[in-house]
């Protein structure tokens, strides 16, 4: 006999391996339906699960992860703006541009400029330093 539990704790396996497929996959074209065919599920209960498990949607949280990326490659300063765009695996530079701005609270191309003032610092506290804004948009100044 299952317990009610049950249920629940398979939803939440499935989320992890969903979000986990995320992070090993940001660069390739990933959708909401392929994501939930992978975990058989519909994609509309995959979308409010994971909202519910992680306080924001499958897009969001690969597009945060897409950004993460690009922040990274943005501060190493050897590839432009677009080739970070489609390394990262957007398809469309308008929308990392836009997506880039909501999260940081500066265009890509600003940030690439202004990545040198954490030249020589250790990585370790860059990333931390520079990590976008998960849930919110920036503040504007």
């Amino acid at each position: 006999m299952t317990s009610p539990a049950t249920p629940h704790l398979r939803d939440l396996a499935r989320l992890r391996r969903v979000r986990d497929r995320i992070d090993r996959e940001y660069t390739q074209p990933l959708n909401v339906e392929a994501l939930a065919r992978g975990v058989h599920m519909s994609a509309g209960h995959l979308s409010r699960q994971f909202r519910l498990a992680y306080g924001e949607s499958p897009y969001s949280y690969l597009m945060t992860r897409r950004i993460e990326r690009a922040m990274a490659l943005l501060r190493r300063g050897d590839l432009s703006v677009t080739e970070v765009c489609f390394a990262v695996g957007c398809a469309s530079l308008g929308t990392f541009s836009t997506r880039f701005t909501e999260l940081v609270g500066v265009a890509p191309s600003v940030y690439r400029r202004e990545a040198a003032t954490t030249a020589g610092m250790p990585s370790c506290v860059a990333r931390q330093i520079t990590r976008p804004v998960r849930n919110r948009e920036a503040s504007r100044a």
